[in-house]
């Protein structure tokens, strides 16, 4: 876990399994490593990547969090993304157009014990070119894409994921929602 915080703490881009598909991550608060990932899945700049955190602390030191993101949560059975308006402490680079962020607070083992020795938040994105299916296991990942990451962890690599993605819900602060992705 170690080698793997100091190439995060450095600039790096890692690949690793999250509570959903396999990822390509960084430290979310370094512009030069969010640049290297946009470089590496040949994706526009327009199109924000979504970001995890570990703990409800870290959610709210980012957000103003309304009461209906803490019941989806709650009341989630599968991994969700909730996108929330004025973030704070976020470099523009992970934004949507509309000052927007994705972020899901994680329950998984692995990434809670990353982001808390990191003590940052990490950017997840699928571990794959823009456009290509998403890589339910460690196996489905183009080689090119292990090749242009600094990292790819261990853990995990034979486990296929029971989930293609998360669900993806907008909530404004005066609690109107909106589903981007069931």
């Amino acid at each position: 876990m170690e080698n793997i915080i100091e190439i995060l703490k450095s600039g790096g881009t890692i690949l690793y399994p999250t509570d959903t598909i396999w990822g390509i991550g960084c430290d979310a608060t370094n512009v030069d490593a969010i640049n290297k990932i946009f470089e590496i899945k040949k994706r526009e700049k327009n199109k924000s990547m979504i970001i995890l955190v570990e703990s409800e602390k870290r959610l709210q030191d980012l957000v103003d969090v309304p009461e209906m993101a803490w019941e989806i949560i709650d009341l989630s059975e599968k991994p969700v993304t909730i996108v929330y308006e004025n973030p704070r402490g976020l470099p523009k680079e992970l934004l949507a157009e509309d000052g927007s962020v994705g972020i899901r607070l994680v329950k998984n083992d692995f990434c809670k014990r990353l982001i808390t020795k990191l003590n940052k938040p990490i950017v997840s994105t699928s571990a794959n070119f823009s456009g290509d299916k998403s890589p339910l296991k460690f196996s489905d990942i183009s080689p090119e894409i292990i090749n242009l990451v600094d990292y790819a962890v261990e853990e995990d690599r034979e486990k296929v994921s029971q989930y293609s993605g998360s669900s993806v819900i907008k909530i404004w602060s005066d609690n109107r929602i909106k589903v981007l992705r069931e």
